[in-house]
């Protein structure tokens, strides 16, 4: 295959991170498009692939029959050439705390278009399902899949073991079901009314203490944050896991009337940041949609943009803000979808149309 076949990507386009790797990987399946990327992660401190990046590849490469060039770690140049003839079930071993989350996104954008394999099935053994700057597998649960089966696209994560940095050791099965239905448009404009506010507070038990619940604490702190703030009731559970890693992991949501699911991404405990301010964050990240009326959180934008662009009728998602990540996004995908989208300013977001 000559390389006037291949479109080529500067790695070092936009934020010029691993998102452009698993973005470009899985369109590249989506629109029967061989890719060249090169520059890759030019600007990082340590450019080229990291250990996450090439698992991720590797894995979307032996699922699909696709031809992933010769890579290493610190790789800055690679090709890959789409297939589709996907494998119903594969196993992963990952011997790091690699984010799980990250490494099934270009799955999950390849598999819209995977129509003829059936139900796929992935088990992995070890990774991270919270990870900083990463979906974690609760999120993908309660917000991300539950609005890509509205689209048509059905996904459900099995967490048999959480893991967290820096040893990992999670242990997950992914089925994923490919849409063989003509997928529906997504229209997520208005927020609508909200009653209940969700959340999952999920603590390893190395953190256990006789006197001092850091569960209840973190729970008490979004409670009183939000009862300041807003008049809507409250469902927040916890639970103590058993991991190889120490952790806490909490993420907030709500389902409005129009079917949008808010949330606050992902949260994670760190050294220094106490229950009540990390019970505080969270609150805050949810109010700031719920009052500006935003059916959709800046994390799940990014993960709709290469659903929104594929479905072949109009779309339309209302953001806070275009993230300089949406942004890199949406140029990316014209590199590979013909598919016109503009943004319009309004008062309290920005609205993303497809069409």
């Amino acid at each position: 295959m000559n390389d006037t076949t291949f479109l080529e990507i500067d790695g070092a386009f936009g934020e010029g991170g691993g998102a452009i790797l698993r973005l470009s990987a899985g369109c590249s399946i989506l629109f029967n498009i061989p890719i060249k990327i090169k520059n890759i992660r030019a600007n990082r401190p340590k450019p080229g692939l990291r250990l996450q990046h090439l698992l991720g590849l590797e894995t979307l490469s032996e699922l699909t029959n696709s031809t992933l060039s010769n890579c290493k770690v610190g790789t800055t140049e690679l090709s890959f050439i789409p297939k589709k003839n996907a494998k119903r079930d594969i196993h992963l071993n990952i011997s790091t705390a690699a984010s799980i989350g990250l490494l099934l996104q270009p799955i999950q954008i390849a598999s819209l278009c995977l129509r003829e394999t059936g139900q796929i099935e992935i088990s992995l053994s070890g990774g991270g399902t919270f990870g900083k700057w990463a979906p974690s597998l609760n999120y993908l649960q309660k917000v991300t899949y539950p609005i890509f089966a509205k689209a048509g696209l059905m996904i459900d994560i099995d967490i048999q073991k959480h893991g967290w940095y820096p040893k990992g050791g999670a242990r997950v099965k992914c089925r994923i079901k490919p849409p063989n239905i003509k997928l529906k448009a997504l229209n997520l404009t208005e927020l609508g009314d909200v009653d209940l506010i969700r959340g999952e507070i999920i603590i390893t038990n190395q953190l256990r203490r006789n006197r001092d619940n850091i569960a209840v604490r973190i729970r008490k702190a979004i409670n009183q944050s939000l009862k300041r703030k807003l008049r809507i009731d409250t469902d927040i559970k916890y639970s103590w896991v058993n991991s190889t890693s120490p952790g806490i992991g909490l993420s907030l949501w709500s389902e409005s009337d129009t079917g949008a699911i808010i949330s606050t991404g992902t949260l994670l405990g760190e050294k220094g940041l106490t229950s009540e301010k990390l019970g505080g964050m969270a609150a805050n990240e949810i109010v700031k949609y719920i009052q500006h009326n935003i059916p959709v959180d800046n994390y799940l934008s990014d993960q709709l943009i290469p659903l929104m662009a594929y479905i072949g009728a109009p779309s339309s998602i209302k953001v806070l803000e275009i993230t300089s990540h949406t942004r890199t996004n949406l140029e990316l995908i014209q590199l590979f979808a013909n598919r016109e989208y503009r943004i319009v300013k309004e008062k309290n977001g920005f609205i993303i149309e497809y069409f």
